[in-house]
């Protein structure tokens, strides 16, 4: 009993570590959003979690953003990444723990002997007789167990659980990601629709012209040349549409690689002026600390704290290693002896173990973890500078976004007033074609331009969703499928893909 209360005491030693402590980083931001103008100052508040059904608000939107998070490849391999690194974080915590070992073996020997006696008759007999016996053993063993008294195990497993978080949050920068690129890819099939339409409007609008410019032909009221020019404009819309067509399939392609299953046509959005209102907007004015919650930020501040417990890890290699080694077993000759008192046996023994001479190596390894804790500090500050700035500048667009929109439509509405008096103004013999053909790709130039500024607005606000990235769990992801640790390896983190992440 002393003996064991001496061990037990000597394991409780193990719970020191000479990690340094890791204040709260700070993040080297400024406190606010740079405001590009009145409208977008708002009074600051914590931004609440979101899901994407909350921006994406139309259902077919969502059902291809639900079927991705089931079927899309990189998803899987995330979550198998995760899944890995918990595995390693495990393995590695195993380590803090004695191995126990069992055996047992048999060993079965024997003997014979004979004898041979004779009569006056001549005849003879033999009689025979053989012992057997066994011997059996049974033990548990301690192989090898490292009694962490400065803590470099503990330091190893934080650092490898620290690891496994910033890997879980990699992964969720791959769903953010995910749900970003369909929302943009379902966005660009809207535009391209909207483009093929215009582009099915010029080339019917074009072969009227040719139709009207060959009949004042044959009236001997318009030159040949006006025929010529039409029909230069009608191949030209007609490889436009062909172009297109081809836009519009890629766009297919490109969803059904995302969702990575086929798409059924009744998801798809006929044009960017019905898709584009659906993408709702963000609080723009919150706190710049809520890029704290950003997954690129989180990965990089787990990495962080790996890096300053892989400090700790290096300080502890400096001491002494003391491993213990353990046996304790039954061993006799007959089975039915096995469990008596006089058959168990036990040994127990220590070692320790002191590198005097290494060339330094011990005090190298410790600066190396110093550098790379500071190098990741660097990253982790690089990383939360670099989420503000893409923050920024989505809503220095979204400031003025609108306004350019509104630009576009009266400037849609001027060439669309200018064509119609030039074909007016050709009919009646005023103008030439040759301003009419001028006309017409102003007002077709115009119309492209205000799809391409709907679709530039509706992924805009995409783009703020994704670079705040303050979105929770979302249910049904691979990612739920991953049973989360706290950091005593039990179920202190597990999460809910219900709630906030």
């Amino acid at each position: 009993m002393k003996r064991t209360s001496a061990l037990i005491a000597l394991l409780a030693t193990s719970c020191t570590t000479m990690e340094p402590k890791l204040d709260r980083v700070d993040p080297a931001i400024p406190a606010s959003w740079p405001i590009a103008s009145p409208e977008l100052a708002q009074s600051e508040a914590a931004l609440p979690a979101v899901t994407y059904k909350q921006i994406f608000t139309d259902p077919r939107l969502q059902t291809l953003i639900a079927q991705a998070l089931v079927n899309n490849r990189d998803l899987m391999a995330a979550a198998s990444n995760v899944a890995a690194a918990r595995e390693q974080y495990r393995i590695q915590r195993a380590q803090q723990f004695p191995q126990l070992d069992a055996s047992a073996g048999v060993t079965v020997s024997g003997k014979r002997s004979n004898s041979n006696s004779g009569s006056s008759s001549g005849s003879n007999s033999e009689n025979s007789g053989s012992g057997v016996s066994a011997n059996y053993t049974a033990g548990l063993s301690v192989p090898s167990f490292e009694v962490d008294l400065f803590g470099r195990l503990r330091s190893l497993t934080h650092a490898q659980f620290e690891r496994y978080l910033a890997t879980e949050a990699g992964a969720r920068e791959t769903r953010l990601a995910l749900v970003a690129q369909i929302a943009n890819s379902w966005l660009d099939y809207a535009a391209d629709s909207s483009l093929l339409l215009v582009s099915q409007e010029t080339v019917k609008a074009s072969q009227d012209s040719v139709r009207l410019t060959r009949i004042r032909l044959e009236g001997g009221i318009a030159p040949r040349t006006d025929l010529s020019q039409a029909q230069e404009i009608l191949s030209q819309a007609q490889a436009k549409l062909a172009e297109q067509r081809t836009l519009v399939v890629q766009d297919v392609n490109a969803l059904q690689l995302l969702v990575g299953a086929p798409i059924a046509p009744s998801l798809l959005p006929p044009s960017i002026e019905q898709a584009g209102p659906t993408v709702a907007e963000l609080p723009a004015g919150v706190s710049s600390y809520v890029l704290l919650r950003r997954p690129d930020v989180i990965q990089a501040e787990y990495q962080l704290r790996a890096a300053n417990a892989d400090i700790g890890a290096a300080r502890a290699a400096l001491f002494p290693k003391i491993t213990l080694t353990g046996l304790l077993g039954f061993a006799s000759s007959a089975l039915a002896s096995l469990f008596t008192g006089g058959a168990f046996g036990w040994s127990v023994g220590a070692n320790a173990a002191y590198t005097i001479f290494n060339a330094g190596a011990g005090h190298a390894n410790v600066r190396l973890s110093e550098a790379q804790r500071n190098a990741a500090l660097a990253t982790y500050q690089g990383a939360v500078q670099t989420a503000f700035r893409e923050v920024a500048d989505a809503l220095a667009r979204r400031a003025t976004m609108d306004e350019q929109l509104a630009a576009t439509q009266r400037q849609q509405a001027a060439a669309a007033d200018v064509l119609s008096l030039e074909e007016a103004r050709y009919r009646a013999g005023i103008d030439s074609f040759l301003n009419v053909l001028d006309a017409q790709r102003s007002y077709y130039g115009v119309q492209q331009t205000l799809v391409n500024t709907r679709r530039t607005s509706a992924q805009n606000r995409v783009s703020i969703y994704q670079s705040l990235g303050g979105d929770a769990l979302i249910e049904n992801s691979p990612l739920c499928s991953v049973n989360y640790l706290g950091s005593s390896g039990g179920a202190g983190l597990a999460t809910d893909c219900n709630k906030t992440a």
